[in-house]
């Protein structure tokens, strides 16, 4: 089993308007919650192991995760200022095509944290036929801080 310190964190850089624009690189569900570091499910296909409430629970835990990264990179989440861009993607079997319902687990978690007016983000939602270590959602994310 991989271990969470196996998948990047995520990097900040100065944009034009003095705030900072990060973009958490793809964070799965689950990371480091046993003991020995492992990383946790659930795992699977939605749509064949996972129920579509499955994924979207997953998906809230991805949600979990990318915060408390982000958190232990800039120490404050108020300094959020705005989330711009979600890409999420569902380890799909063939034939499913909710990955939006999937995904929302994600986008629900950050409007209910963050409000619309820094919450709201684009986003897309798409179906992979794999996933790496059979994680059911990997979601990338683009947000801006307060300096």
């Amino acid at each position: 089993m991989a271990s969470a310190m196996d998948f990047p964190r995520g990097r900040s850089f100065s944009d034009s308007s003095s705030a900072f624009v990060m973009w958490t690189t793809p964070s799965c569900c689950g990371t480091a919650s046993a003991a020995d570091g492992s990383l946790a499910g659930p795992f699977g296909k939605v749509g064949a192991e996972l129920t579509v409430e499955e994924g979207y629970r997953a998906a809230r835990l991805v949600a979990l995760s990318m915060l408390a990264s982000i958190k232990r990179s800039i120490g404050d989440l108020d300094r959020v200022r705005r989330w711009h861009r979600v890409f999420g993607m569902v380890n799909s079997a063939p034939g499913f095509a909710q990955q939006p319902s999937v995904i929302n687990g994600f986008s629900d978690l950050i409007l209910e944290l963050y409000g619309p007016a820094r919450g709201a983000h684009t986003r897309s939602a798409v179906g992979m036929a794999e996933l790496p270590l059979h994680m059911p959602v990997e979601i990338e994310a683009e947000l801006s801080l307060l300096s």
